[in-house]
């Protein structure tokens, strides 16, 4: 075996490999793992080159894999206001009005982090006036799902008067047959996000489709950028892989120019955006996606659907909902055609749904896709699964169907208000919110992630919540073991996004993708987990994040 070109050791090793789960060193080189083992024989592997790092005790995980992220949305939402500390409309309003003095030049001042009751009332274009009248703003809910915008952002956008959407997507009209200010879901506000100058880079949650016309090289500079900046805040935070659970061709294009040019920082997986506007035949856009990139460091290979809204906007697709309550985006029938058709192709399918009803159409049309073309290792997933009807529990495992849980997303366990979320799902559906322990238990596999923008991107806080979030009144312990919550952020989201030939675990042969955090998690009180920090990241044997915390190589 050749010389390491890394060697970390006096680490305390949770390799997420159940044949050898601990060690105290782990040897690097070309990129892949030569060994993983104790201190003294990892040693024998160092040549005159070869950096050491003594990590002092200090916890060495997998790279952590954030299994549903949106990172070109992130890079934008960085250079955003962020409002989810504040409440009412003097302290929104005093944040506006310092955040555009300090952006003279942005067509909109765009505000993230709404919460539904921020104004303890419907937020409507007139509240917005009264904050600035003269520069079009607006704010975009915590789920992203939701935007209010002023008049004048409105009359920017040309949606004042109103505009025709697809199902599911709504500019909500006044009485005075003007726009209210409320833009429910994707494409009701993508005009607005278009006038801000990202809606390239958020066509592939809005739309699925292409930029057109192409991008100039500026655009695409642009766009790369932003990009960039959302990588290397994950990176900081101790990701080496995620699932960018939108995209399009172009999104992959950047990627891959990116990588070719050695700025690639971060492993990306990104899906094909299949709408309800499409017809069957654009499913072989999915399939050209995963044959034209599939490497390890960019690969597509799935389909991502939305199946229904969120619970706060009054969205999501309910069982025992209101009577004028939005159906599935997907009428059952059409779904299990397409999901027939996507596993046919030999693709995975993940889609959002939040509502028990919309998990359930997901649920039936999986079974569809089975029944028809015969069990295979699909990894079906569902997303986000905010309520589900208890019998359905169990059909997740006995299909295989993975659960992409997101443990910030739970009320009141992380930066979610409690309210107005659990008085829309109501008391009595509780025990059926949010739930984790319970589909674990059922065999479903288990992927987190952050969701972000839509929560925050740090894996340690939501390490934390996910050990420290309360039962609800009536509920169940969802909580799992810190181990099944490791390794949920690690082997479980490989798994779970077929990739775990490639990562997930510390195991010689795989790649050299490693964190390193501030301390010993396993020595700590859960609360505590995000203030150890991270202090190194590596991606592929390169350290793309140093904290600086490591004051002494072994």
């Amino acid at each position: 075996m050749p010389p390491a070109d890394l060697i970390l050791t006096h680490a305390r090793v949770l390799t997420m490999d159940p044949d050898h789960p601990r060690a105290e060193a782990v040897a690097v080189g070309g990129g892949r793992i030569l060994a993983v083992g104790d201190a003294a024989q990892i040693a024998t592997l160092a040549g005159p080159q070869t950096s050491l790092i003594d990590a002092g005790g200090r916890s060495l995980l997998p790279g952590f894999f954030e299994s549903h992220v949106h990172v070109g949305l992130g890079g934008a939402d960085l250079t955003h206001l962020h409002i989810g500390h504040l409440h009412g409309a003097k302290d929104v309003a005093a944040a506006f009005r310092d955040f555009a003095a300090a952006n003279p030049d942005a067509p909109l001042l765009m505000a993230q982090e709404a919460h539904y009751d921020i104004l303890d009332h419907p937020t409507t274009r007139h509240d917005l006036d009264a904050m600035i009248a003269d520069r079009p703003i607006a704010m975009m809910s915590p789920d992203l799902h939701t935007v209010w915008a002023n008049t004048a952002a409105l009359q920017a956008a040309g949606l004042l008067h109103g505009a025709v959407m697809p199902h599911g997507h709504e500019v909500v009209m006044g009485a005075d047959g003007l726009a209210t200010g409320e833009l429910r879901e994707f494409e009701a506000f993508g005009p607005l996000i278009a006038f801000a100058g990202e809606g390239r880079i958020n066509l592939g949650i809005a739309t699925g489709e292409e930029p057109d016309p192409a991008p100039d090289p500026a655009q695409r500079a642009a766009d790369t950028a932003l990009l960039l900046r959302g990588m290397a805040h994950c990176a900081a935070e101790g990701i080496t892989s995620l699932v960018n659970m939108d995209g399009n061709r172009y999104t992959l294009e950047l990627l891959a120019q990116m990588r070719d040019n050695g700025q690639l920082p971060l492993r990306v997986k990104v899906p094909f955006h299949f709408k309800p506007h499409m017809a069957l035949d654009a499913l072989q856009r999915a399939s050209d996606m995963a044959a034209d990139f599939d490497d390890d460091w960019i690969s597509s290979g799935f389909v991502k659907m939305f199946m229904d809204g969120v619970i706060d906007s009054g969205t999501a697709f309910l069982l025992r909902g209101d009577p004028d309550q939005p159906g599935p985006l997907f009428a059952p029938e059409r779904f299990n055609q397409i999901a027939t058709q996507i596993d046919r192709r030999g693709l995975q399918i993940a889609v959002h749904a939040i509502g028990d009803g919309a998990v359930r159409t997901v649920i039936d049309g999986y079974a569809a896709a089975r029944d028809a073309n015969g069990p295979r290792d699909s990894r079906h997933r569902i997303e986000h699964i905010e309520l589900i009807e208890a019998d359905d529990v169990a059909r997740l495992g006995d299909l295989g169907i993975t659960a992409s849980l997101q443990p910030p997303h739970v009320p009141g366990a992380m930066d979610f208000p409690s309210e107005p979320t659990l008085s829309r799902i109501g008391a009595a559906r509780w025990p059926d919110a949010y739930l984790c322990r319970s589909l674990a238990e059922a065999g479903a596999p288990v992927a987190f992630s952050s969701d972000w923008p839509v929560a925050d991107v740090s894996v340690l806080r939501g390490i934390a919540a996910a050990l420290t979030r309360q039962p609800y009144a009536g509920a169940r312990d969802e909580r799992l073991t810190l181990m099944q919550v490791l390794r949920a952020y690690t082997a479980g989201g490989a798994w779970a996004a077929h990739r775990d030939h490639v990562t997930g675990c510390l195991r010689p042969g795989l790649a050299a993708d490693l964190v390193l955090l501030g301390g010993d998690i396993e020595a700590v009180a859960p609360a505590a987990i995000p203030d150890l920090g991270v202090a190194l990241t590596i991606c592929g044997g390169r350290i793309i994040h140093d904290a600086g915390m490591l004051g002494q190589t072994a």
